[in-house]
């Protein structure tokens, strides 16, 4: 269902906070039409943190409402409150969504038979199928691989996937031996893509593409295509972007950066989230310049 460059959707946001659903329709549009293979609304890079319950699922709606069945809708829909994951996925069907994104519950750091038991009662209730969201550095909690093997074996029909953002490579591996050669591993960092496919990934769930989006779409195809050279040569142009795209507080600066590609988009960030800094900047408008954007 899932591979290829999927972005992880900015949300756009008037300078009062609102949010502006022609500008997020623009986007989709945009994505859809530079070769984008999959779309992420109300993930981290979304802001979805800041976003009400009625305006998180809206903004999905919208996604599916716009994109219309021409590239799967990946929602995110997490929370730390099992009984709220799992109304939320249930409000992701209910807007369009064809899968769900899901991080194992944050702030709470259950134990892993915690984290299985949150993911078992999900399985038990979804009208969706599942692609678990594993970023311990945002959640401090990390789906271990004999853990996440034992979700997928107990219910290999609802989790899919993963989206992998826990940097560490070896867990390719680890995880298609556990999870079976079918489960679908999505890169969560953009610099590590390349690598992680040769280790059996297919493909990324990207904040770079939000700005650089058939860059992106061509460095994966490259990879699907076998022409590791192209491939190779395409994840050199964007790697200073995708570091510079974390040289400050995402998505201050992938916010930026897409406000030089897309002048006068109304990109401003809600609070806590600010603008990105003037060395950020900096280093976006550098690796910009030197990705031809």
């Amino acid at each position: 269902m899932f591979s290829g460059s999927i972005p992880a959707l900015v949300t756009p946001f008037a300078a009062d906070g609102a949010f502006v659903e022609g500008a997020f329709r623009d986007l989709v549009e945009w994505q859809i039409a530079e070769g984008s293979a999959g779309l992420v609304p109300v993930g981290t890079t979304g802001e979805a943190a800041t976003l009400s319950y009625d305006e998180h699922f809206a903004v999905v709606r919208i996604c599916a409402d716009q994109a219309n069945g021409r590239v799967p809708i990946l929602a995110g829909a997490g929370s730390n409150d099992t009984r709220v994951a799992i109304a939320n996925v249930h409000a992701a069907k209910a807007a369009g969504a064809d899968a769900a994104l899901m991080v194992p519950p944050y702030y709470n750091r259950p134990s892993q038979e915690g984290i299985f038991r949150h993911f078992e009662a999900i399985a038990r209730e979804t009208p969706l199928p599942v692609v678990l969201y594993n970023v311990p550095g945002r959640t401090v909690t990390d789906i271990q691989p004999a853990t996440m093997a034992r979700i997928v074996t107990a219910f290999p029909d609802i989790f899919i996937g993963v989206k992998d953002a826990t940097g560490s490579l070896g867990r390719v591996t680890e995880q298609r031996l556990g999870c079976g050669p079918d489960f679908i591993q999505l890169s969560g960092n953009d610099e590590t893509a390349l690598a992680f496919n040769a280790m059996g990934g297919t493909g990324c769930i990207s904040v770079t593409a939000n700005v650089a989006p058939r860059l992106c779409a061509d460095f994966q195809a490259a990879w699907a295509a076998g022409d590791i050279a192209k491939a190779r040569a395409l994840h050199d142009r964007l790697y200073p972007l995708h570091i510079a795209m974390f040289t400050d507080a995402s998505p201050g600066p992938v916010k930026y950066a897409l406000g030089k590609i897309k002048p006068g988009w109304p990109l401003h960030l809600r609070l806590p989230m600010t603008e990105a800094g003037e060395a950020a900047r900096a280093a976006v408008d550098v690796a910009m310049a030197g990705a031809g954007l």
